[in-house]
């Protein structure tokens, strides 16, 4: 099976965006419709801390076990319809997930040919590359590894998809890989199917833009759409494919008869999301995010074209996860008058029990303001008050939630918790930071044969500059109607570690000349004030109608080593489109209704 489908178009569809996704996803891409490579996304920076924790307690363990019960019932099918499958779920043990397929296949009396790429993992090579001269330094703190005195359980570079398309070319059935880049799912088969070179940059920047639209599962389809009237039904949503051409266009689709939505609206939220600025970058190519050109290519589809790419950056991302301690946190409810007045008591007490603040390496406390002044029922007169810990001392960290379910009965009236108390959880530290390619050592290991890939040299370009919005100078829109601002434009938001990016588009070209010039960095600080502290980056992208803000440290130390109640940013959108604006009265008519 080492030729590639004969259909001049290369049909991808994904069947997981993360490590819990719909388990049926796989077996209804394959079963739905006609498909050449099934693809399967597992991993995000918390996945990785995971799988750390399932492998420390059995060293053959660290992948994705999902796909394995997936491959159970859907590798017999592939195999019978020459459907190639590529997946990251290898997770920190490719090489144990190629063995639990192969023993997977033999117990099913099937006979593929199993792939795996590895060389991410850069945690035995730390002395190593540091006495090389790579720092490994905080791409937003400026700190090296060793100046922080950090503690790392895992280190995995992104690696890009040219070790894919050498397993595909060998044959392989089934590719499996540990920390691939996300967007290698489809850069990857696609350079194996049409024979594109290395440097075929446009090309291969429109399968990278292809990858990043799928990736992530149903999000492509109507998942986490902000303008939900649009999506007719959100029962058993359509998971994403991709068919990919000759010249790096793509068209976005669904099997049909399945749930959602595929349009403008969804490939574009899909395409600001975990982003920074124009330029994205990927180990095989650096795709211009600006140049991307969306139009509608019948029902459930949407044409993806004219993607201008560049080489790769001449480093790598690396994704490290570090012992940070150990973290607790309980949410408590207060309930009635003197809201404020009862959180001060609750906290000082809570705080003197434990002897001070001081006492944990963090301490933080956040009093939400959900009460109502009449409320209605029982629920419409709570407010909650989030108390958390980070501290190296896991016996402190444990009798943090006991000192507070001490106080039961001997402190403030209409106190209860949300959740029973814990003991507390290890806290990861995320700490993203470079490489250089040429020290990376990527391979696919087939059969018995290892095959080592020569990483992309790359090329560094000048950072693209933040887009300073236009002067506000027409008023007129003071005069419109006051309305949220989520009834006119979209947005889509996530996490990139401890960072946060926010993406705002407009939905015709006078949406987004009112846009770019009123959502200006200042503005978004007002529209919301728990941004305010932080560094935030504008960008503009006009052939998507869209704004992209990218705010700095905002989450912290990332999402495993977080006390919030949103650790990756997932609200961040709706919070902004729920801000009431004067939207200009040529605009008005733009402005969708409340859904029923």
């Amino acid at each position: 099976m080492g030729t590639a489908p004969k259909r001049e178009k290369l049909i991808i569809a994904n069947c997981s965006g993360f490590l819990g996704d719909r388990f049926d996803a796989a077996m209804e891409m394959v079963t739905g419709g006609p498909i050449d490579v099934l693809t399967g996304d597992y991993l995000a920076e918390l996945t990785m801390a995971i799988l750390f924790r399932q492998k420390l307690k059995d060293a053959s363990r660290g992948y994705a076990g999902t796909f394995l019960r997936q491959m159970e019932a859907v590798m017999g099918l592939c195999l019978e319809r020459g459907i190639r499958v590529v997946s990251n779920a290898g997770g920190l043990n490719p090489k144990g997930l190629a063995a639990a397929l192969q023993a997977l296949a033999d117990k099913l009396g099937l006979k593929p040919l199993i792939a795996y790429v590895e060389g991410d993992d850069l945690l035995p090579r730390l002395d190593e590359l540091q006495g090389q001269g790579e720092t490994f330094s905080h791409l937003d703190k400026g700190i090296t590894l060793k100046e922080a005195a950090a503690q790392p359980i895992t280190a995995n570079a992104y690696i890009g998809g040219w070790g894919v398309t050498q397993a595909l070319t060998r044959g392989a059935d089934i590719v499996v890989a540990g920390r691939l880049a996300d967007a290698a799912l489809v850069t990857g088969p696609a350079a194996w199917h049409f024979g594109w070179d290395r440097d075929d940059w446009d090309r291969m920047a429109g399968a990278a833009v292809a990858g990043h639209i799928i990736e992530c599962g149903g999000q492509a389809t109507g998942g986490n759409y902000p303008f939900i009237e649009e999506v007719a039904s959100y029962r058993q949503l359509g998971f994403p494919i991709a068919e990919i051409h000759a010249d790096g266009s793509a068209v976005i689709t669904k099997h049909p008869g399945t749930g959602g939505l595929v349009s403008v609206g969804t490939v574009t939220a899909q395409l600001l999301y975990e982003i920074q600025g124009p330029d994205y970058l990927t180990p095989d190519v650096t795709a211009r995010f600006d140049t991307i050109r969306l139009a509608p290519d019948g029902p459930d589809r949407v044409r993806v074209t004219e993607v201008t790419g560049a080489p790769p950056p001449t480093t790598t991302k690396v994704c490290l996860n570090n012992f940070w301690g150990y973290r607790n946190a309980m949410t408590l409810v207060i309930t009635g008058l003197d809201i404020d007045a009862k959180a001060r008591v609750l906290e000082e007490t809570v705080t003197a029990s434990l002897g001070g603040r001081d006492r944990f390496a963090v301490f933080e406390s956040q009093l939400v303001r959900s009460d109502r002044s009449e409320p209605t029922t029982n629920d419409e007169a709570f407010a909650y008050l989030r108390l958390g810990v980070i501290d190296p001392d896991p016996a402190k960290v444990a009798r943090f939630s006991a000192a507070i379910v001490e106080l039961a009965l001997v402190s403030i009236p209409g106190f209860t918790a949300t959740a029973p108390p814990s003991k507390g959880t290890p806290a990861i530290q995320h700490w993203p930071a470079l490489v250089a390619n040429h020290r990376l050592r990527p391979q696919v290991v087939i059969g018995d044969e290892t095959i080592a890939i020569e990483p992309l040299t790359g090329a560094d370009m000048p950072p693209r500059p933040r887009a300073p919005a236009a002067a506000d100078e027409d008023d007129g829109y003071r005069d419109g109607k006051a309305l949220p601002l989520g009834r006119l434009f979209g947005t889509r938001s996530g996490d990139k570690g401890g960072n946060a990016n926010l993406g705002v588009w407009a939905r015709s070209e006078a949406g987004f000349a009112f846009l770019r010039r009123y959502l200006t960095v200042e503005r978004l600080k007002t529209l919301l004030p728990d941004t305010a502290s932080y560094d935030i980056e504008r960008y503009e992208l006009p052939n998507l109608g869209a704004v992209n803000f990218y705010i700095r440290g905002i989450l912290g130390e990332g999402v495993a080593a977080s006390l919030k109640s949103d650790p990756q940013a997932k609200t961040l959108g709706e919070y902004l489109r729920v801000k009431t604006i004067r939207i200009p009265p040529d605009l008005m008519d733009e402005a969708g209704p409340a859904p029923r």
